[in-house]
């Protein structure tokens, strides 16, 4: 398999494409564990959504009982 391209998007898309909540998505910017690809021209951070990993969060657990 080759490389994917880039989908860059803003964070307010990305979180409405991965139900990550935007404030999550700043924090790892913040972090170092999203790669930051510039702002728009509106000043929103830009990410790539290939690097969100479907992996579940403390957010998206349930209990079952």
């Amino acid at each position: 398999m080759g490389h994917m391209r880039p989908v860059i998007t803003d964070i307010y898309a990305a979180a409405a494409h991965s139900g990550i909540r935007p404030g999550t998505l700043r924090q790892r910017l913040r972090r170092g564990t999203l790669t930051h690809h510039g702002y728009d021209r509106h000043g929103r951070a830009l990410i790539d959504l290939n690097e969100l990993v479907t992996t579940p969060t403390n957010e998206q657990h349930t209990d079952a009982a």
